[in-house]
């Protein structure tokens, strides 16, 4: 079978193979010359050059793949989707205040039995650059992914299988994809691995990217919006890995993600409970078809 007729017929496949192999581009080449992981002060110095593939790789390969398959009628319906702000007030509530407010919450209860659990909003010497910094990498980056997960994957996910069925594959995908980022950048001042950092980060990028990206797929899907999705992936890279994450690592932070995880799943089973026989379990074609 020709390549173009293998591409036509598995587009995802194609679209996660392409993008592992170029997001994941950078940190294998920088790697030679640093070593993996790279040791702590490496990384501070060299990590936007290891890491620009990784963030443009799903925006790229989307946008190429939908102009391949849908021509200039997909890419301009890619383009209405990403700016697409009208929707429902209630979606902008869901997606701006359900993560910020639910971290919040645990580490208030969280920071009463120690220290340990207080957000680094509040600990941080430098407020200003926390701020400044989470919200340009949270917004910036957030983008580039979304125009890849909810832009191409998630549609073409959507043709065969539920929501909740795309979800689960996308967010387990999802956590793989970030596997190599998070292991580079878990090196201690040696760079040797440092496991106080690497396994509540693995931890996270499964339990918790799993039923955050249901939710995802869901707004997506009630919106016809990557901007909603956008703006909701922006408020977990922003809050829980800046503002409202906390300054210690290996246990305290594992115990964080863990309860963060499971309110992540209550609310997925809480949105299936109110939505049954919706779309949450069938597919979607007439709506997400190019």
């Amino acid at each position: 079978m020709k390549p173009i007729n293998l591409i036509r017929q598995y587009p995802n496949l194609t679209f996660f193979i392409v993008t592992f192999i170029l997001s994941w581009s950078g940190i294998l080449i920088v790697s030679i010359f640093t070593g993996m992981p790279a040791n702590s002060k490496e990384f501070e110095s060299i990590a936007p050059l290891a890491m620009f593939p990784l963030v443009i790789g799903p925006t790229i390969v989307s946008i190429l793949l939908t102009c391949f398959l849908y021509e200039k009628d997909g890419f301009k319906k890619l383009l209405r989707q990403i700016i697409k702000w009208r929707s429902n007030i209630r979606w902008y509530a869901f997606a701006l205040f359900t993560l910020p407010i639910l971290a919040s919450i645990i580490l208030f209860f969280l920071s009463k039995y120690s220290s340990d659990f207080l957000p680094k909003i509040i600990t941080s010497e430098n407020k200003t650059n926390l701020i400044l910094t989470g919200s340009f990498v949270g917004i910036c980056l957030t983008l580039f992914e979304e125009i890849g997960w909810s832009g191409f994957a998630v549609k073409e996910f959507r043709k065969r299988y539920s929501v909740l069925s795309t979800g689960l594959i996308l967010g387990a995908l999802w956590g793989a994809w970030h596997f190599l980022p998070v292991y580079y950048g878990c090196g201690d001042v040696s760079g040797n691995l440092d496991f106080q950092i690497l396994y509540p980060g693995i931890f996270f990028h499964y339990a918790g990217l799993i039923p955050f990206r249901i939710l995802l797929v869901w707004l997506y899907d009630r919106t016809n919006s990557i901007l909603l999705p956008w703006i909701m992936h922006a408020t977990l890279t922003t809050g829980i890995f800046f503002i409202l994450n906390i300054s210690k690592t290996g246990f305290p932070l594992f115990i964080y993600y863990l309860i963060l995880s499971i309110c992540l799943w209550v609310i997925v089973a809480i949105v299936v409970s109110f939505n049954k026989n919706s779309v949450l379990y069938k597919p979607n074609i007439e709506k997400i078809n190019y």
